[in-house]
């Protein structure tokens, strides 16, 4: 067992040894010895569009994604300012473009143009220190001899396995890694002038190499050389952490030495400057943490795309509200129903189902019957309720992939059952557009849809517009 109590991001260890947190996490990095940092931002743009042969992330993506940089930025200062040691392993740059909040706009009416305007960025933005990085690959690597002494024992072990995925060329690189030819700056040591901190920027290494994984049905899990290759990176990251903290100069100032006798006249005005920052840091805190929970809360309809279980239920909930439903839970002691519904058209109730990777199928059909009811049965009750089933088949799935999200037996005994079936997604567009163009013609028209369907649900096409959510040209910001 390690006597180091080893985080890693971005990239896992077979190993008990060390704890994984992933990119998008919010774990502060003052809670651990040693912290293994690699900076992926695939997750982000995988299934995005593209601007100029770049990925180009939508407004929510390219908040989600400066926001994690700039966590990890000002988590990994911290961390290394309070004397941990920290080693980030270079992979290749990923540039995207992200959106800057900024909208031009041209032409009235119908004819208006929205151009939304964007920014490069990089996954190299989480790395606290100036890079400049350029994409270069190759292996051909040796260390700079102001270093080699202090990290020779870790590059013995690991040089046959690491390459260089960029090359660093920013003014004043503290190289510790360079290139056979060229001398090239391919990682950096950058030690902390008030703490044995370190941040070492070491060259990439693949820690899912195929040979570490294996499958076994849908799951899978590490070999046996995956547990060897991680039992010999805790232990050379141990020891370099080790050698890292002897080799520093810095010694930590003891308590004694921080009493106001022994004070600065310039630390006091230094001082009151700091705590005057970090209130407008605070107050700044505060007002993006707002935004961002009203943000969230703006978004959460897209639930309806993805979600299951109650998320789902929520999401349709809050969606049959803005259609105009007088729209609950219902739960007593003897019946639960996913969501009770009424408007002046007539009264409903629906269940809802996610399915990760299949269709929606009968069962829930049964289920659904059987709530009708019971329902049916309390004094409250004249006429049974229109049945509706909520589907979200796929619901990993991005829309284009998917198949038609309920059974055919399903949908053969909705329309005996004269059930309406509604797949949550195309409840979305409804969404989408009520939110952006309140229209209460529009939301009786869906609700008739669904109070009149014996089947699949086909919503009414909304009034002609300008497309909900869509941005007619993009165009970067210098």
């Amino acid at each position: 067992m390690s006597t180091r109590r080893i985080l890693t991001i971005g990239l896992e260890l077979a190993s008990n040894d060390t704890k994984f947190a992933s990119f998008r996490s919010n774990t502060s990095l003052l809670d651990w010895d040693v912290v293994l940092f690699k900076p992926d931002i695939e997750d982000f743009y995988r299934y995005g569009d593209y601007f100029q042969g770049k990925p180009s992330l939508n407004d929510s993506s390219s908040f989600q994604l400066k926001e994690c940089c700039e966590h990890w930025r000002r988590e990994i200062k911290q961390a290394v300012e309070a004397g941990k040691t920290v080693l980030v392993f270079l992979p290749a740059l990923q540039p995207v473009y992200v959106d800057t909040g900024q909208r031009t706009y041209s032409g009235t009416g119908r004819n208006q143009k929205t151009t939304r305007h964007v920014a490069e960025y990089d996954n190299y933005q989480a790395i606290p220190a100036a890079l400049t990085p350029v994409s270069a690959t190759g292996t051909e690597m040796k260390l700079s001899p102001s270093t080699a002494d202090l990290l020779a024992p870790y590059w013995n072990e690991f040089k046959d396995v690491s390459g260089y995925k960029v090359l660093l060329t920013a003014v004043k690189i503290p190289a510790c890694v360079v290139t056979r030819t060229g001398e090239k700056a391919v990682g950096a040591l950058y030690r902390s002038k008030s703490s044995a901190g370190t941040l070492l920027l070491l060259p990439n290494i693949d820690f899912y190499a195929d040979s570490f994984v294996k499958s076994k049905g849908e799951k899978q899990t590490w070999t046996p050389a995956a547990g060897q290759f991680a039992a010999r990176m805790v232990a050379a990251v141990v020891a370099l952490d080790k050698a890292l903290r002897a080799a520093s100069d810095v010694t930590p100032e003891p308590a004694w030495a921080a009493d106001a006798r022994f004070s600065l006249g310039t630390e006091t005005s230094l001082r009151m400057q700091l705590l005057q920052s970090e209130r407008q840091v605070e107050e700044a805190q505060k007002r993006k943490e707002a935004l961002a929970e009203q943000l969230r809360a703006a978004g959460a309809p897209r639930a309806l795309l993805y979600e299951k279980g109650k998320p789902l239920e929520n999401a349709i909930i809050e969606a049959l509200r803005l259609l105009g439903f007088k729209a609950e839970p219902f739960k007593d002691s003897g019946s639960e129903f996913d969501v009770v519904f009424e408007s002046l058209e007539g009264r409903l109730i629906g269940e809802a189902e996610g399915k990760d990777s299949k269709p929606i199928n009968i069962d829930k059909l049964r289920q659904l019957s059987m709530n009708i009811h019971e329902d049916l049965q309390r004094e409250s009750v004249a006429k049974p309720a229109k049945a509706v089933l909520f589907g979200n088949g796929f619901r990993l799935q991005s829309l284009k992939e998917r198949g038609d999200p309920f059974t055919d037996k399903c949908q053969t005994a909705a329309m005996s059952s004269s059930t309406a079936l509604v797949f949550t997604p195309d409840l979305f567009s409804v969404v989408q557009y009520l939110v952006a163009h309140p229209d209460d013609a529009f939301a009786q028209a869906c609700r008739n849809a669904v109070l009149t369907a014996t089947g699949r649900v086909m919503f009414p096409p909304p009034p002609a517009t300008a497309p909900v959510g869509a941005e007619a040209t993009v165009e970067e910001t210098k």
